[in-house]
């Protein structure tokens, strides 16, 4: 071992532990964008150049894997969720919302089926952050809602259904950035008050859980 390898950092940690887990997350983020996140650990750790022992004592799970890969695009969504809190706007709010998550699934291969997966809703350490998030996304909706400006009749769980449509849309067409632009003016429209023209079908028992909008325990 090198001297410049037991260096640490202000944090504690040495330097090649750093860049070891570093190289983790650059190989997920590639493994996962051309396999998928149930793609095989081992192969994200033969992909960064180092032992699977290594890639676990990083990440124990696939959950913190996956969380770890795309960080900057989770907390893009959460604090994008604030700033629509605080949009005197309530719509132009949400829409900010809706076009920055997808821009997000469109633009990182991977990231759409991270940001669609199922986390263990068990997982205690981040319910708290599942849970303030669904509560800021029902206060947004319902101010939306408040200045006719978002259809009555909108409910949270047709954003992770719109969320769902595009990801599908993403992940067959990743180069075709005009579809993507495409199907997310017309879900915004649609979900606007001026565009109901009767009644819609029953929500969705889609759980908002499986879409982690809040930043949760990652500082």
């Amino acid at each position: 071992m090198t001297e410049s390898s037991r260096i640490k950092n202000p944090d504690g940690v040495r330097a090649d532990a750093r860049r070891n887990r570093e190289r983790v997350l650059v190989a997920a983020r590639a493994v996962f964008a051309e396999r998928g996140i149930d793609a095989p650990m081992a192969t994200v750790a033969r992909r960064a150049g180092v032992g699977v022992a290594t890639l676990y004592r990083h990440f124990p799970t696939r959950d913190a894997l996956v969380r770890g890969a795309f960080t900057q695009q989770m907390e893009t969504c959460a604090r994008t969720l604030t700033e629509a809190l605080a949009d005197p706007d309530p719509w132009r709010g949400f829409q900010r919302l809706v076009e920055t998550v997808c821009a997000l699934q469109r633009e990182e291969r991977g990231f759409p089926a991270a940001f669609v997966a199922a986390f263990p809703d068990s997982t205690v350490e981040h319910a708290p952050s599942r849970e303030r998030a669904e509560r800021d996304l029902m206060t947004l909706v319902r101010r939306a809602q408040a200045t006719g400006a978002l259809r009555a009749d909108f409910h949270p769980t047709d954003l992770a259904v719109a969320l769902v449509a595009h990801c599908g849309l993403v992940s067959a067409l990743p180069e075709d950035g005009a579809a993507s632009r495409r199907l997310i003016a017309y879900l915004l429209q649609s979900f606007r008050a001026d565009a109901a023209n009767g009644p819609l079908p029953p929500p969705t028992s889609l759980s908002l859980h499986s879409f982690p909008l809040e930043a949760s325990s990652r500082r």
